[in-house]
């Protein structure tokens, strides 16, 4: 099972990718630091300040202003996550991010999906409220 979140951003997709894999910016909508730029074969430590936390993923495919593959999650395999990046124009970008590798047979396995649709759809909100619109403090909004 895998849970798809899709939104347009009215950006380029160059400039969307940008705001993902360079460390520079990932802090304003996403995690409060990457510790370097998402390239392929990576281990990327990212940093989420607000909750204390800190989490490493492995970049497995980068395809420049295309697409982004990663494994990330509590276990050796962890789940992968597959954002597209399909630009319509010169102005307007569909993301889509597919995140994979939920178990079936645990108990959880609906309030996890749910939890995580959330948090994709937040992502992709604070994404879009930062290239559109400059919003740089939306990401520390999310109350659980």
């Amino acid at each position: 099972m895998s849970n798809v979140t899709t939104f347009k951003i009215f950006k380029p997709a160059e400039d969307i990718f940008e705001a993902i894999v360079d460390p520079a910016k990932i802090g304003n909508f996403w995690f409060s630091s990457s510790s370097e730029r998402w390239e392929e074969g990576k281990v990327i430590t990212l940093k989420y300040d607000l909750y204390n936390a800190e989490g490493k993923i492995k970049i497995i495919e980068v395809e420049a202003n295309k697409k982004i593959a990663f494994a990330w999650g509590p276990t050796d395999e962890g789940n992968i996550v597959t954002i597209t990046l399909n630009e319509q124009d010169q102005d307007s970008t569909v993301i889509e991010v597919v995140e994979e590798g939920f178990n079936e047979s645990d108990a959880q396995y609906v309030h996890h999906l749910i939890d995580n649709k959330e948090g994709w759809v937040f992502m992709l909100s604070c994404l879009k409220c930062y290239l559109e619109f400059g919003v740089t403090r939306l990401r520390g909004g999310l109350v659980k």
